[in-house]
């Protein structure tokens, strides 16, 4: 037994600099590696169309971001924990993580990707910029692409053990687990004696949650031990925790 913890993708995300390219065999679930090859020619083709801000649903803005998807094997790769960027990894400070911590969650934890399916913080990849949203080309809607290939190598990572579930709507579509126990991560601030979910501090909350469930030697077994780490965070005053949900109250 153990746990999995499951993480969307941010979309904020800092591009390597140096280094090789992605090497699809190395990556985690190598049994995924033609899948993921499909969507990734899928998105440098469409990056490269007129079309492509509306089929990747992003403004002009983000220009160079879909410039870099077409030369997406051959950009420079590196560990996933310090490509993705955003709220939650900032949270569980992945960039960060020693040897032992990182081995840890290269176990412990998996990134649901719309285009590599699923990853381990330890994967090296390039930046890109695609949402599990997207439908792509003849690909199609990539929830529905992904949900045909992730239930067996996910089902297999998670075993016997408990599932953290930290992942947004869109991702989640691409695998709800049937076959495991799991719990979903809510976030409520209680202010004045009222409790209203929040959405920018659940993304930190779920960051230091993860950071916390990788950070301890001995692995957490149950629920019951996840809500104990819970209740451990810093602002935290009140945990809840049902069959399928832990609801982390916050102060304020």
């Amino acid at each position: 037994m153990g746990v999995l913890i499951l993480l969307p993708p941010s979309e904020g995300k800092t591009a390597p600099t140096h280094g090789a390219p992605v090497d699809l065999e190395s990556l985690s679930h190598p049994a995924l590696s033609s899948a993921r090859q499909r969507v990734g020619d899928a998105l440098a083709k469409v990056s490269a169309q007129r079309n492509a801000f509306d089929v990747l649903g992003v403004g002009p803005s983000l220009e160079a971001e879909v410039a870099r998807n077409r030369n997406l094997w051959d950009n420079p790769a590196a560990p996933a924990a310090q490509v993705y960027t955003g709220v939650l990894y900032d949270a569980a400070g992945a960039a960060t993580w020693d040897a032992a911590h990182a081995a840890r969650a290269a176990s412990r934890v998996r990134i649901v990707s719309a285009l590599w399916g699923a990853l381990s913080p330890a994967d090296r990849v390039p930046a890109y910029r695609l949402s599990m949203s997207t439908s792509l080309g003849r690909v199609g809607p990539l929830a529905s692409y992904w949900r045909q290939h992730l239930a067996q190598e996910l089902s297999h990572q998670a075993g016997d053990g408990i599932i953290v579930d930290c992942r947004s709507s869109a991702y989640v579509a691409a695998w709800r687990p049937s076959a495991h126990p799991v719990v979903n991560v809510r976030v409520e601030r209680e202010l004045h004696g009222k409790r209203t979910v929040v959405s920018h501090m659940a993304k930190h909350t779920r960051g230091l949650l993860t950071g916390a469930l990788t950070a301890t030697q001995t692995e957490p077994q149950t629920a019951d031990e996840v809500a104990d780490v819970a209740r451990s965070l810093d602002h935290v005053i009140d945990v809840a925790l049902t069959p399928s949900e832990l609801t982390i109250v916050l102060q304020g």
